[in-house]
């Protein structure tokens, strides 16, 4: 109880990504500027989606999703990273530490499972598009979506509660730029070596078996391309199917050099590059590539662009105010 108590009553310090960069002001400056852009085009495909009645189906269910776990990554992370190198200080307290944790550990294991339900509606979509409806009804969606996102609290209950347990009476300087476990873990001052391990084969598995599905639906999928005859069809199905791949290479790319790759062949510095990486970088090029290669949404957009164009063409702005 001792430790508990000297654990939940200190602040951790938070080492930074920009403390170990040259050109500091720069680096900010592409960071707010990457921020503020995957937040404008995820809440733009999230609105498209709403707005347009021809976006209302199972795979773009699925995408919003994915966008709003989009949303939530960088807020977690980005603004506190921000608000430190403003203010030159990186303390952290125990309880926004804790959230940090239990956030992002959700998101990311509800958005590595939502990526591989969304390869098994791109399976269905190619192999059986006459039994589509049935297999991909309204029901089966929520379910789906539900399942990513139970995964993802229960995932987040278990390695935040375990991982805050561990009493940090020594050095509370986390040499990360936000409150990851592994980072957190090097800080505890008791053997955690049987956790680390756990954590790992649970990391493996996490990792492995969205992967198979992944593996396993794109395999019949490029079966299914591969025995078309119209050119047209293939196009199509290569197009669709390419952006989903694009997005889980990001994604899984990141996670596995994270969580998979031993620690030793990784310093701290890559560990926060990295982890910007799936912080940042892939939520805010998602929306783009789903919207550039996506000839439903680009004309989404364009219909609300015009609706908005014409708009402001028949009424005056001040007459909109």
């Amino acid at each position: 109880m001792r430790h508990v108590n000297e654990s939940v009553s200190s602040e951790f310090i938070l080492v930074g990504l920009f403390s170990q960069s040259g050109p500091r002001q720069l680096l900010f400056s592409l960071v707010a500027a990457m921020f503020i852009t995957g937040l404008l085009g995820n809440t733009t495909l999230l609105f498209l989606i709403c707005m347009d009645s021809r976006l209302h189906t199972p795979m773009y269910l699925l995408l919003s999703q994915l966008s709003l776990l989009d949303v939530g990554f960088p807020l977690v992370t980005i603004p506190k990273m921000a608000s430190d190198f403003l203010q030159g200080e990186g303390s952290i307290s125990f309880g926004g530490c804790a959230a940090q944790i239990f956030f992002l550990t959700l998101m990311g294991v509800a958005e590595g499972v939502l990526l591989a339900l969304m390869s098994y509606d791109r399976y269905v979509a190619v192999c059986h598009p006459l039994q589509y409806p049935v297999l991909m009804r309204h029901q089966v969606c929520l379910l789906m979506v539900g399942t990513s996102w139970i995964a993802g609290v229960l995932n987040a209950c278990i390695q935040t509660s375990i991982t805050l347990h561990f009493p940090y009476c020594a050095s509370h300087i986390v040499d990360h730029f936000f409150c990851e476990v592994p980072a957190l873990l090097k800080l505890s001052c008791v053997d955690t070596s049987a956790y680390e391990l756990a954590l790992s084969t649970s990391g493996v598995l996490i990792l492995i078996l969205p992967l198979s599905l992944i593996a396993s639906s794109y395999g019949h999928v490029l079966g299914a391309v591969l025995r078309m005859h119209s050119e047209e069809a293939r196009n199509k199905a290569f197009t669709t199917c390419s952006s989903h791949i694009t997005v889980v290479g990001l994604f899984y790319g990141a996670a596995v050099f994270i969580y998979m790759v031993p620690r030793s062949y990784h310093s701290p510095y890559q560990d926060n590059v990295v982890s910007l990486f799936y912080s940042l970088i892939t939520p805010t090029l998602n929306p783009l590539i789903y919207s550039l290669r996506n000839r439903e949404v680009r004309m989404a957009l364009i219909k609300v662009l015009n609706r908005a164009g014409l708009r402001s063409k028949l009424c005056p702005p001040w007459k909109l105010l």
